[in-house]
């Protein structure tokens, strides 16, 4: 494709710190977009270097300059890597700024506009770059591949949404609070519709290591959409800072919660719970995948009474019936179906939502949040959870590439779409 009548726009949204033979160096992230066209190129401080020396002398009219080289101190310190990249990031925005410049060569070489390699979704409509370029602050989010690449087409007037990014949603309360950040009450602004956003703080796992679980619970919630008493996820998508699960709003309140206002539950309901329980567990273990986290907190209650298990960033993949792991072990002894506790079910109209729930929460609405703890409610909403503090517009295929959360986007194929 040939973009020389087309002035690129270029950023650099992000940096990663690499090794290499024992070597560390920290690798920066340009985004680059023509046009329809978008694209990102990795590069390191000495490419952007070679490319200013040899710049620097055919055109020194321009006055050119990249951040010096640091002889001294912590190369990898988060604020020199900061500064040096804004730095970077100036440098590049003034090689666009001349047409001599983005079209010489080195240039067109240095950001791949001949031949780019890592491209995302061009197709989004110019209403909405539109809207881009006037709210600078917005992020975004192409939800990358989920398997299934084809584009979202929704069954309802709204037709087709490719994409979603954190201002697609108003943040009305905040509804739970984990290790890793918040869970918080959110409306589409699209539609209307009402849904739980789990908001996790990417330093913040990282620090802890606890990357692979946040991705393990991820692949978890993209198997649970076929089971009626686990919690559903509708996508994944991430910014430069932070990890979003856009889930079920379940709004009956935690079983905790209710324990704790009643104290204890009559037989017949703790059996009605206990039922649902051990139908969601027996469908994970159906699929290899060990519930390592089953506590009252994490169980909750739909608008009518129905369980809904949640938190599933302890589960253990890929255990069949006989393994064991170093952190949980014990085989149950018998199946739980044929125990007398249960006689008086019928495990084919539970799991068909048949049995009416022996206690209903008498929400009055999808945005209800009377079950929720008000510790929870009262706290103000975060600015930050859907405006960046980073460079304006910040794409998903840039962010995949960390190799952290590898994967983590995520949007439902057509043919299971249950939006």
């Amino acid at each position: 494709m040939d973009y020389k009548e087309s002035c690129p726009s270029v950023s650099i949204p992000s940096s990663d710190e690499h090794r290499e033979k024992k070597k560390r160096f920290t690798v920066y992230k340009v985004l680059v977009s023509v046009g329809r066209s978008e694209w990102f190129v990795f590069r390191r401080y000495a490419e952007f270097d070679k490319l200013y020396n040899t710049l620097k002398k055919q055109f020194p009219a321009m006055a050119l300059k990249i951040p010096a080289k640091r002889i001294f101190g912590d190369n990898f310190d988060p604020d020199f890597i900061k500064q040096r990249r804004a730095g970077l990031n100036e440098f590049i925005q003034n090689l666009v700024r001349h047409p001599e410049l983005y079209n010489h060569p080195d240039v067109r070489a240095f950001l791949q506009m001949d031949s780019p390699k890592h491209q995302s979704d061009p197709s989004e409509d110019e209403d909405e770059r539109s809207t881009q370029k006037l709210h600078s602050t917005s992020q975004n989010i192409n939800l990358g591949p989920s398997g299934n690449p084809q584009i979202l087409r929704f069954p309802h007037p709204f037709g087709p949404l490719k994409h979603a990014k954190p201002t697609d949603f108003d943040f009305l309360k905040v509804i739970g609070k984990g290790s890793f950040g918040k869970v918080l009450l959110a409306k589409r602004k699209l539609d209307g519709k009402f849904y739980a956003v789990k908001v996790l703080q990417k330093k913040v796992v990282l620090n802890r290591k606890e990357q692979k679980h946040i991705m393990a619970e991820r692949n978890v919630l993209l198997k649970n959409v076929k089971h009626p008493f686990l919690v559903g996820l509708h996508y994944s998508f991430q910014t430069t800072e932070k990890l979003y699960f856009v889930l079920d709003f379940v709004n009956g309140g935690e079983l905790f919660f209710h324990l704790q206002r009643e104290r204890s539950f009559p037989e017949h309901r703790a059996r009605f719970y206990a039922a649902e329980i051990a139908s969601a567990l027996g469908y994970l273990h159906s699929i290899k995948i060990v519930y390592r986290d089953l506590k009252p907190e994490n169980i909750l209650l739909d608008s009518i009474g129905h369980v809904v298990l949640t938190d599933f960033g302890l589960c253990k993949e890929g255990i069949a019936i006989s393994d064991t792991t170093t952190t949980f072990c014990g085989t149950p002894e018998l199946e739980i179906q044929n125990h007398p506790f249960f006689e008086s079910l019928s495990w084919t109209d539970l799991v068909q939502k048949k049995i009416p729930p022996p206690f209903n929460p008498n929400v009055t609405g999808p945005d209800d949040i009377r079950n929720f703890d008000a510790a929870f409610t009262e706290e103000t909403v975060p600015y930050s959870v859907c405006v960046s503090s980073d460079y304006s517009i910040v794409n998903a295929s840039v962010l995949e590439a960390d190799d952290a959360f590898v994967g983590f986007s995520y949007a439902p194929p057509s043919e299971d779409l249950f939006l």
